[in-house]
């Protein structure tokens, strides 16, 4: 029999210096409890995602991808220094339902980074209100904008904040946390947070905001922390956690936290329910190969460049480089990987331009004679008795594997060409 209770706010080893929970035992625990499902929601990155989700489904665990977001009041790109900036940063905890959600998380994290990042990756309302579609909002822990609300603004100001959120996320997608760590603001903020509900109609959902596997873990965590914040393990004056609770706890043990409000307990199924990704781990995203004019397909530009190249190689074209050519290019055409073999020629082509040693080619890409006439490598499969199965096989679909070697001291030139030519996005 499943738990009536699910866990959706936990920290891996991917919350960096914070989280001590390694993913592989995360799903492993989460199993032992009969829980049909659990979530990962790492510290402003999706580090973990994939490796989770992978490792959850194996084990027939439903992987809840999200993150805590870091989000601050003010504007992301504002990074003047400020006294007390850190408390300027509310948590978020964001999960995905579909794969809309998904694409969201990943556009906030990356955007965190890459415009929000100061001291934290940030984002900010804009973004969020940007980025929303897709996605289930909790108000998170103690650092949650409501929470923070209640404890320094008043009840009032908490509930329009509570109602702005569900209106961005939508009515069956926004829900509150409610925690018992025994730390005394919690309280304060559970009493708040219930009434809350009961005012607006916004449904409860139990946390236990796991940092660390067993409670037996609360030590080695602290030591983490004294990693992160640079601190003595003896100083009374460094940072920790009030509390030695941040444990992956059973359902047994949230039921008895939360046994006058049992609802929050099986509002975390709703959640559950809500939430439904799909990640593609069959699809290859390759960049686009830039066609020049009078080609209307990859497949026909590989084939013309590919003659022009075995006439070059061999003056005459025999029945068996023609047979060869032939074989390759129908495999190749039916993968759909004619534009990754005209990057690769492209990548080659202008390190050889530019002056910068390639090697002749190793690996299974020696065994294919289109490398040969493109350039790519310089061994001569037909000579050497070379089988092109060894790098693609019609039976088993998989990724071509072709393995260059550039002089290492003018390697960086060849990566800045394949960026502006493709793209830093690709």
């Amino acid at each position: 029999m499943s738990s009536n209770f699910i866990h959706l706010h936990c920290h891996s080893e991917y919350s960096l210096l914070d989280g001590a929970i390694k993913v592989e035992k995360l799903v492993k625990r989460a199993k032992e409890l009969d829980m049909s499902a659990v979530a990962l929601t790492d510290h402003g990155n999706m580090f973990g995602a994939v490796k989770f989700y992978r490792t959850a489904r194996k084990e027939g665990i439903k992987p809840l991808l999200g993150m805590e977001a870091y989000v601050t009041r003010g504007s992301r790109r504002d990074k003047t220094k400020k006294k007390g900036e850190l408390a300027q940063i509310n948590h978020l905890i964001l999960l995905a339902r579909n794969t809309q959600g998904y694409q969201n998380l990943m556009r906030l994290t990356s955007l965190a980074y890459l415009e929000g990042f100061y001291y934290k990756p940030r984002i900010d309302a804009e973004l969020l209100e940007k980025y929303c579609g897709g996605l289930v909002a909790m108000s998170a822990c103690l650092r949650g904008d409501i929470a923070q609300t209640v404890l320094h603004e008043g009840y009032d100001d908490a509930k329009r904040k509570a109602e702005r959120m569900r209106e961005l996320f939508g009515r069956d997608n926004y829900f509150l946390e409610v925690m018992d760590h025994g730390i005394e603001d919690q309280k304060i903020v559970r009493e708040q947070v219930v009434r809350l509900s009961r005012d607006t109609s916004i449904p409860l959902v139990a946390t236990n905001d796991a940092h660390y596997l067993m409670r037996e873990d609360a030590e080695a965590h602290e030591a983490l922390l004294c990693l992160q914040t640079g601190s003595d393990f003896d100083d009374p004056r460094r940072f920790r956690f009030r509390t030695q609770e941040l444990y992956f706890k059973t359902p047994q043990e949230m039921q008895r936290l939360f046994a006058d409000i049992p609802e929050v307990l099986e509002n975390t199924l709703q959640v559950v329910d809500r939430c439904d990704v799909e990640l593609d781990e069959k699809t290859f995203h390759l960049p686009k190969f830039p066609l020049p004019e009078g080609f209307e397909s990859m497949s026909a530009y590989l084939e013309h460049v590919a003659y022009e190249g075995a006439r070059e190689r061999f003056c005459e074209l025999s029945d068996e480089v023609e047979r060869r050519l032939n074989y390759e290019f129908s495999v190749i055409d039916k993968m759909n990987y004619s534009g990754y073999f005209l990057i690769v020629r492209d990548i080659v082509n202008f390190a050889r331009s530019a002056g910068i040693p390639v090697g002749p080619g190793r690996g299974s890409a020696a065994g294919s004679l289109l490398c040969y006439v493109l350039r790519i490598t310089d061994v001569n499969p037909l000579e050497h008795g070379l089988l092109f199965e060894r790098m693609l096989n019609p039976e088993r679909v998989s990724m071509p594997d072709i393995d260059i070697d550039f002089c290492f001291e003018r390697r960086d030139e060849v990566i800045r060409y394949v960026i502006d030519r493709y793209g830093k996005d690709s």
